[in-house]
């Protein structure tokens, strides 16, 4: 009587992993994903602060400041972000780095975007006063 009652049952196992084995792997490969997208945003962070450093000098530009950004996102991250944009301005008092772009993908169409923006005042020299 119990083989009867166990019969329908065959094979449940097996559906059960042709079932859940494809959501686990998604689940996992949605972790890698995440992982990547806080790593290149970190990059992008990192590429923005070097960028305002670089601009901030006293004898500096913007340009500076976008070239030394773009050399860092080349060196640290080439792969990690994909189609950076580094914008820089300076004026008499501060100079502003932005550098934006998306993460590496993973998951087929789950694209997420990075960005950062630093900003700091320019160095200059002030003489004496008194």
């Amino acid at each position: 009587m119990d083989r009867l009652l166990s019969r329908p049952e065959r094979g449940s196992a097996s559906t059960e992993a042709v079932l859940l084995t494809p959501v686990l792997l998604f689940v996992v490969m949605l972790v890698i994903q995440f992982g990547l997208w806080y790593h290149a945003q970190h990059v992008v962070q990192a590429a923005a602060r070097e960028g305002v450093r670089a601009a901030r000098m006293e004898a500096s530009s913007a340009v500076a400041g976008r070239t030394r950004a773009a050399e860092f996102l080349a060196g640290a991250g080439p792969t990690i972000v994909r189609q950076p944009v580094v914008t820089a301005s300076r004026d008499a008092e501060r100079a502003v780095v932005s550098v934006s772009g998306r993460a590496v993908n993973v998951v087929p169409g789950f694209e997420l975007p990075v960005g950062a923006t630093a900003t700091s005042q320019v160095e200059r020299f002030r003489g004496d006063v008194g």
